[in-house]
C-alpha cells in the first residue's frame, strides 16, 4: 500500500435538538436534505422563503461510519480526515474526540486522524452551529454597526441587526436583490479519508515564467508531504517532453521546483482569437524504476496582464493576451443556484455554453458568491473563456480583528492556491463595489455609509481594516501565490491613490464602471451612449423570466404585477415599477400581464444593445463590456440574459448578435443623420459590402444603396453616414424600416435594422408569419416569412433548446432562416441538433394593445 483514499458518502443528519435522525446527500445542505425528506415546501416557490427562516436559528448535526482496514491502521504512517467544504460554523468529532472547530466555508479543513482512529467501525460527527446565533454575539460587541446594503436581516427576522460581515460565507445566502434569503448550512464538499506511507505529492503548480510563440520558460513547483527521509528522483512529463532531477525529501512538508521549457509551444488563446490549447503536466516520484506517488494539472500556455497605461484621456484599463490587446465581452456571474451543491456539472456547462454561443469571451465570477467548483475553471479552460475573478467580498465593510484577518488570509492562500493553474484566470479583484460604496477620502461622493458615522475616529478604524483586507492582505497572496497574476483593489476603482482620485462615484478616463445611472437613477437608455468608461464592468436592466418559467412559482390568479407573490420574486424594491415606467417611455402598453412578461424581456434587450454597442464603438478607449447579469440562482425577475431553469430570454439572443466578432452598429444621436459603424475583433483588417435597404412595412424597397466598406484589425469606426431626411423623403418615419447588411468572403457578417421613431410611437401592423421546414434539416432548421414587419418574432419550442437566431425582426421579402439546437444532458456538446417539438411562432403585434 502506499496512497489511499475512501470517500464518506453515507450520511445521516437531524436538528441538534431532535432524536430522529433522517439520510443526508453529502456534499448538500440542511435546507436541501429537508426538501428530499418532504420536511419543508419548495422554498422557491410562492412566498415559502418567507415561510422558512427558522431554519438557520437551529443547529444541525451530520454523521456517518466507515470501516478502517486493519491495513491502514498497520502500515499507513499518515492518515487524514479531509473536508473540502464545511458550511460554515462546524465542529467535527472523530469516535467522540473533538478533532475540529471550522468557521470558513471558503476553505479546505485537513485533520490528522491516525491517533483517532481504529481497525474496523469508526463514527464522524459535524456538528453546525447556526451561523446567526453565532453572529449576533460579535455585533453586540462589536458595538456598532457596519454596512452590509444587501443583507436581508429583517425578512431574517433580526430586524436591522446585519450579522452576514462576520461569517466567511457566501453572502448572497443572506440575501441579495435578485436573490432569496436561505442562510445555510451543511457538508457542502466532498469528505475523504486519506492514508499515505510515502512520500506524497499534494501540489502541483506550473509558474508561467516566459510566455511567447517561440518559447514556454515554466517551472514545476512541486510540493511533496515525506513521512521519512527519501531519495528518488521527480520527473515532469508532458506530451512526450520529461524534465527530471535527483532529489532528497526530508520528512514532513517541502517544496521543489524544477526548471522546464518548451519550445514553439501551443498557446491558450480565448474565444475568437484563437484555440485554447491545454497540456496535461504529470509530476511523479520515481524509486527504482517504479511510480511512488504522481499528480497530474492540466493547464494552457498564456501570458495575461491588465494593462493600465497613462493617456490623453487617463490612463488605459483593458487585458493584453499573449500580446494582444483583446476587447472583453462578457457578463457578471452569480452562483447558478441559492442551494450551491444543487449545481450539476451539465448545468455549469449550459451556462459556458451559453457564454461561448453569446461570442463572449469574458465571465466575471462576482464577489458575493462562491469560488466557485473546479468543473466551472475547467469549462471556461476549455471554451476559451477568461475569468475575472474576485474574491467573496461584496457591498459590505468588515470587521479587522486578528482572527477575522487570519481567517481571511488563510481562504486567500487556499483558493489562489486552489485556482492558479487555470489559464482562464485574467485577474483577482479584491471585492465588489467597497472602495466606492465608503468613498473615504471624498465626502457625500460615496453610498452615504461613512456619513452616518459622527466619530471620526471610527470611520478611519473601519477603512483601516478594510484597507488590511483588499491593499495588504489579498494582494501579498496574490503575488505570493500566483506570481505575475494581476490584482485589482476593488470594482469600480480609477487608481489607487490614497486621496479622492481613488474612487469610481463618477465616470472618468480610468479605471474601470459600474454604470447604473439607467435602473437605478431612472435615467434614459440614451445615457449609455454618453456614460462610457475605459472598461464597463457593470450595467444592468431587469426584466420578467417567460411564462412557462413564471409558473413554476406562481398560480394563474398570482399573475399580477404587484400581487404577493410577483413582489416576492422581485428583490429590487421598485423593481416591478421600474421595469414598467421604462416601458412607458420605450414601448407600446402590453394587453395583459402575462404580455408583459414578454415586453418586458424586449425592454430589457433594448437597453443593454444600446449600452453593449456604446462601448464596442467606443474602442479603443473603452476596451470592456461586462453587464450584470449572466444567470439565476433562483426562478425570479432580474438582471439576467438565461433564467435559472437556463432558458433564454430576449437579451441572450440580442447579445448573442451584439458581441459577434464583426458587427453593424447604427447610431442615430445625432440630429438629422445616421452613423453606420463597423465594429470588428478580428486580428486582421475586414472587407466586404455595405448594403443598405428602405423597407414599408408591407416590404416594399423604397431605396437601396451599396458601397465597399473596409476597417483594420481590432477597430471600430464610422463606414458610411447617411441623412435621414434625403433617405426619408416624403416616407412617414413611422411606417419604414432601414435593412443594414455586411457581405464578406461570400457570407452575411452581420444584418441590423433601424428605425427613425421611438419603438412605442410606430404603428405596428398586424403580421401572419409562417415557418417552412427546410428540406433535409430533418425537422431541425426553418424558414420564417412574413406579409408584414413583425417586429421580434419569438420561437418557443416544446423541447429545452436554444435556436440559433430568435427576437428578431421580420421584414416582407426577407426570410430568415433558423435552426434549433437541443440542450444535452450528456457529457458532449452542451447543444446537439434535435427537433424542437411542438413549435410556437409569434411577434410584439400580438402583445400590445
Amino acid at each position: 500500500m502506499s496512497i489511499q483514499q475512501q470517500v464518506l458518502d453515507q450520511w445521516s443528519f437531524k436538528a441538534c435538538d431532535e432524536t430522529n435522525w433522517l439520510s443526508a446527500a453529502v456534499p448538500g445542505t440542511v435546507h436541501t436534505d429537508l426538501l428530499r425528506h418532504g420536511l419543508i415546501p419548495d422554498p422557491f416557490y410562492g412566498t415559502h422563503e418567507h415561510d422558512l427562516q427558522w431554519i438557520d436559528k437551529k443547529d444541525w448535526e451530520y454523521k456517518s461510519s466507515f470501516e478502517l482496514p486493519e491495513s491502514w491502521a498497520a502500515e499507513m504512517n499518515r492518515i487524514q480526515l479531509i473536508f473540502e467544504g464545511l458550511d460554515t460554523y462546524a465542529d467535527v468529532y472523530v469516535n467522540g474526540q473533538h478533532a475540529l472547530s471550522a468557521d470558513n466555508m471558503f476553505r479546505a479543513w485537513h485533520i490528522d486522524v491516525k491517533e483517532l482512529l481504529r481497525a474496523g467501525s469508526n463514527d464522524v460527527l459535524v456538528r453546525f452551529r447556526s451561523p446567526i446565533n453565532e453572529d449576533l454575539p460579535k455585533l453586540e460587541e462589536l458595538g456598532y454597526d457596519l454596512p452590509a446594503t444587501n443583507d436581508q436581516s429583517e425578512l431574517g427576522g433580526l430586524g436591522e441587526r446585519k450579522v452576514s460581515i462576520f461569517a466567511r460565507k457566501a453572502p448572497y445566502h443572506y440575501g441579495w436583490d435578485w436573490g432569496p434569503r436561505f442562510v445555510t448550512s451543511g457538508i457542502w464538499r466532498e469528505v475523504r479519508l486519506e492514508g499515505w506511507s510515502v512520500p506524497k505529492i499534494s501540489d502541483l503548480y506550473i509558474r508561467q515564467d516566459e510566455i511567447s510563440s517561440e518559447i514556454a520558460r515554466l517551472t514545476a513547483v512541486v510540493e511533496i508531504e515525506a513521512v521519512a527521509g527519501w531519495n528518488g528522483r521527480l520527473r515532469i512529463g508532458t506530451e512526450g517532453m520529461t524534465w527530471e532531477q535527483e532529489v532528497a525529501l526530508r520528512p514532513g512538508l517541502q517544496t521543489l521546483t524544477l526548471e522546464m521549457m518548451i519550445t514553439d509551444p501551443k498557446l491558450w488563446w480565448c474565444r475568437g482569437l484563437g484555440e485554447p490549447s491545454m497540456y496535461a503536466f504529470q509530476a511523479s516520484l520515481l524509486q527504482g524504476g517504479e511510480t511512488v506517488s504522481d499528480r497530474t494539472v492540466r493547464t494552457g500556455l498564456r501570458s495575461i496582464e491588465l494593462v493600465r497605461e497613462k493617456d490623453e484621456a487617463g490612463a488605459s484599463f483593458y487585458f493584453r493576451l499573449n500580446g494582444v490587446r483583446v476587447f472583453m465581452k462578457g457578463a457578471n456571474h452569480i452562483p447558478n443556484d441559492s442551494f450551491a451543491t444543487e449545481v450539476t456539472r451539465e448545468r455549469y456547462r449550459h451556462e459556458i455554453a451559453s457564454a461561448v454561443e453569446s461570442n463572449m469571451n469574458m465571465l466575471r465570477v462576482w464577489g458575493g458568491g462562491i469560488y466557485e467548483e473546479e468543473a466551472f475553471y475547467e469549462l471556461c479552460d476549455e471554451n476559451g473563456l477568461l475569468v475575472w475573478q474576485d474574491f467573496m467580498f461584496a457591498c459590505s465593510m468588515y470587521p479587522g480583528d486578528e482572527a477575522f484577518l487570519n481567517n481571511v488570509a488563510a481562504e486567500a492562500e487556499y483558493n489562489v492556491r486552489r485556482l492558479r493553474n487555470h489559464p482562464s484566470i485574467a485577474l483577482w479583484c479584491g471585492n465588489n463595489e467597497i472602495d466606492s460604496a465608503w468613498a473615504h477620502y471624498a465626502w457625500d461622493k460615496g453610498w452615504g455609509w461613512k456619513e452616518k458615522l459622527d466619530s471620526a475616529e471610527l470611520r478611519d478604524k473601519i477603512w483601516a481594516d478594510y484597507e488590511a483586507v483588499f491593499h495588504r492582505i489579498l494582494p501579498e497572496a496574490v503575488h505570493k501565490w500566483a506570481p505575475g497574476t494581476d490584482y485589482w483593489p476593488s470594482s469600480p476603482l480609477r487608481s489607487l491613490t490614497g486621496d479622492e482620485s481613488q474612487h469610481a462615484t463618477q465616470i472618468t478616463g480610468e479605471g474601470d464602471v459600474h454604470y447604473w445611472g439607467v435602473w437605478h437613477a431612472v435615467e434614459p437608455f440614451d445615457n449609455y451612449n454618453q456614460k462610457i468608461g475605459r472598461f464597463m464592468s457593470e450595467y444592468g436592466f431587469q426584466s420578467f423570466p417567460e411564462l412557462k418559467t413564471v409558473l413554476e412559482y406562481a398560480e394563474e390568479d398570482q399573475l399580477e404585477l404587484e400581487s404577493k407573490v410577483m413582489l416576492a420574486h422581485q428583490k429590487n424594491g421598485r423593481g416591478n415599477q421600474l421595469i414598467k415606467e421604462y416601458m412607458n417611455q420605450y414601448l407600446p402598453e402590453p394587453k395583459d400581464f402575462k404580455s408583459f412578461l414578454y415586453m418586458s424581456q424586449l425592454l430589457q434587450a433594448q437597453a443593454i444593445q444600446t449600452a453593449i454597442e456604446a462601448h464596442r464603438r467606443n474602442k479603443p478607449y473603452c476596451m470592456g463590456t461586462l453587464y450584470w447579469q449572466m444567470n439565476d440562482c433562483w426562478p425570479v425577475a432580474s438582471w439576467a440574459g438565461m433564467d435559472y431553469y437556463g432558458r433564454w430570454k430576449s437579451l441572450q439572443y440580442t447579445v448573442r448578435r451584439s458581441f459577434q466578432d464583426v458587427m453593424l452598429s447604427l447610431d442615430g444621436t445625432r440630429e438629422g443623420e445616421v452613423a453606420v459603424y463597423l465594429i470588428s475583433d478580428r486580428q486582421e483588417p475586414v472587407a466586404g459590402v455595405l448594403k443598405l435597404s428602405l423597407f414599408d412595412f408591407d416590404g416594399q424597397l423604397l431605396r437601396e444603396l451599396s458601397r465597399d466598406v473596409a476597417i483594420g484589425a481590432d477597430a471600430a469606426d464610422i463606414v458610411l453616414r447617411i441623412q435621414t431626411s434625403e433617405w426619408l423623403g416624403a416616407h412617414d418615419p413611422k411606417r419604414v424600416v432601414l435593412l443594414a447588411e455586411l457581405e464578406g468572403d461570400g457570407t452575411m457578417l452581420d444584418s441590423k435594422p433601424y428605425y427613425f421613431e421611438s419603438f412605442r410611437e410606430i404603428e405596428w401592423p398586424e403580421a401572419a408569419v409562417t415557418v417552412e421546414e427546410i428540406p433535409g434539416s430533418e425537422g431541425t432548421s426553418f424558414r420564417l416569412k412574413t406579409d408584414a414587419l413583425a417586429r421580434q418574432v419569438w420561437l418557443s419550442a416544446e423541447e429545452e433548446g436554444i435556436f440559433t437566431d430568435n427576437f428578431f425582426d421580420l421584414i416582407p421579402g426577407v426570410p430568415h432562416t433558423v435552426t434549433f439546437r437541443r440542450r444535452s444532458s450528456g457529457h458532449a456538446a452542451a447543444f446537439v441538433p434535435g427537433k424542437p417539438g411542438a413549435l410556437t411562432v409569434r411577434s410584439m403585434r400580438e402583445f400590445i394593445r
